[in-house]
């Protein structure tokens, strides 16, 4: 009978996670004609071709995709059985999604404290916008991603409220005398977006898009240079910028919560993820 060794579900893994057979070999530290080797007998051990070669890379045949979810369920079991044996920590990577703003505001202290109780769990950060990141979840390019949901999707388990600002360079600035107020907005489907335009449109104020970033810095760059008014959540807002209230619509709340590429999630991720949930349970009752 074929034996399904770790080793080979691994690299599959990290296959099937980057696309991409040498970026594989570099996470599991293995020459990338190794790892091909690997994916071959692979595919015999199960009988069905579960890769296909492209031109960017690989990606997985349908077989591919039913078979990830066993080799998901295996390692999950595999890396929990281990971690419960005397002596024995959690280790491995973890591919951790987040939007910019939650970077700047939870992360570091995030990274800080998991750190301090797992040394060995090496976390790779992805940082990209919400809707990029659901896309990387289905694509099991990431194993977990903190993500925003709108403030009334009562479907979401909210680990914390979060709310849009606007953000300008003084609390009353200029720009908001001027008949149509020039914004500074991220992509059109990005939740952020969406909320400004519906308030402004909803007030009936006139505004233009002045200025488009798809990234926090771009964004508060353009509002510290006075040129438009931003908006980003109530915790990323820096200390030399301010909220503006007075002449403008509210803003809709929204939820932060967590995500996860696999319902096996292996136990450094399940770790991590509980971790990260405590965190900000913990920091929205503060």
């Amino acid at each position: 009978m074929p034996v399904l060794e770790i080793a080979l579900l691994r690299s599959f893994m990290e296959v099937a996670r980057s696309g991409s057979i040498s970026t594989a070999a570099r996470q599991v530290g293995r020459t990338q004609s190794a790892v091909s080797m690997q994916m071959n007998r692979l595919e015999a051990i199960v009988g069905q071709q579960i890769l296909r070669r492209t031109r960017g890379g690989v990606e997985l045949t349908a077989a591919g995709d039913r078979f990830l979810v066993q080799a998901e369920r295996i390692l999950a079991v595999h890396d929990e059985a281990l971690a419960t044996l005397p002596g024995a920590g959690l280790h491995g990577l973890i591919s951790f999604g987040c939007p910019e703003d939650y970077l700047t505001a939870f992360f570091p202290d995030l990274l800080k404290g998991f750190g301090a109780r797992h040394g060995d769990v090496e976390i790779e950060v992805v940082c990209a916008p919400t809707t990029e990141l659901h896309l990387q979840l289905q694509r099991r390019r990431i194993d977990l991603a903190l993500i925003s949901v709108p403030g009334e999707d009562a479907s979401a388990r909210i680990l914390r409220p979060e709310s849009f600002v606007w953000v300008a360079n003084r609390p009353d600035p200029e720009v908001l005398r001027k008949d149509v107020v020039p914004l500074a907005l991220s992509a059109p489907e990005t939740l952020d977006h969406r909320a400004a335009r519906s308030a402004m449109d909803q007030a009936g104020k006139p505004y233009r898009i002045a200025f488009a970033s798809n990234g926090l810095a771009g964004l508060l760059a353009i509002a510290r240079s006075g040129q438009a008014i931003s908006v980003v959540t109530r915790s990323a807002v820096p200390h030399d910028l301010h909220i503006v209230e007075a002449g403008l619509p509210p803003l809709p709340g929204i939820g932060v919560t967590l995500a996860y590429a696999s319902p096996n999630p292996s136990a450094a991720t399940q770790a991590f993820g509980e971790f990260v949930a405590d965190k900000l349970r913990s920091s929205a009752t503060n």
